[in-house]
């Protein structure tokens, strides 16, 4: 969903993945989308979505497309970030299972792949005080926390494993809250983004 000139814009990584699930899934909160293919497009973004899809990919396309810089020295501004499955592999401090470059930015060890392959995927019930339950997450072959740092906290378990982490305005899990409607996770992001930026102007103008 574009947003009106002037308007706060949240921009959603397109390189690959599913980026518009994303889209759709902020747009039933009222909240306007850009999509980010090119430098330039990061320019005024109030806030940045690194959705699921394929980690390598999206790191082999970022340098591709001059993106891998523009992208780091904005997620240094403390505006607020959402990172799902491999999104939350680009951000991590440390990449193992194979070992993988990432942005680095978020104080936590993952293990790509870390819940199986595709027949080990499914819908797993979440534990969480800071989620309204039941909370349910898609994990699609997700990645493992296998380390959380001093500064993130941890508001999400899968069984004994966290899946949902926040470090000031990074917010990451490790399963595809975009693909179930209205999911609370998506509606925390959005709470993150309107605590910086006035609830009205994140909503498209009429023409």
């Amino acid at each position: 969903m574009p947003s009106a000139a002037g308007e706060p814009r949240v921009g959603v990584l397109a390189l690959q993945g599913d980026f518009a699930e994303h889209e759709a899934a902020l747009a039933r909160f009222g909240v306007a989308t850009v999509q980010v293919r090119r430098p330039e497009q990061m320019r005024g973004l109030a806030a940045l979505v690194l959705p699921g899809g394929e980690s390598t990919t999206m790191l082999r396309l970022l340098r591709s497309e001059g993106l891998w810089e523009p992208v780091a020295a904005w997620l240094g501004s403390g505006r607020p970030v959402l990172a799902t499955c491999a999104g939350l592999i680009l951000l991590a401090r440390e990449v193992n299972r194979p070992r993988q470059e990432s942005l680095g930015v978020l104080d936590v060890s993952v293990d790509r792949n870390g819940y199986g392959r595709q027949v080990a995927s499914g819908t797993f019930t979440l534990r969480s005080a800071a989620l309204p339950g039941p909370a349910e997450g898609v994990f699609i072959r997700a990645p493992r926390i296998t380390r959380v740092g001093p500064s993130v906290e941890v508001l999400a378990w899968r069984e004994s494993d966290p899946v949902l982490v926040r470090e000031g305005p990074v917010l990451a899990a490790c399963f595809h809250p975009e693909l179930q409607p209205d999911h609370p996770v998506t509606a925390l992001f959005v709470e993150l983004v309107r605590a910086r930026v006035p609830a009205s102007s994140m909503s498209p103008r009429n023409p």
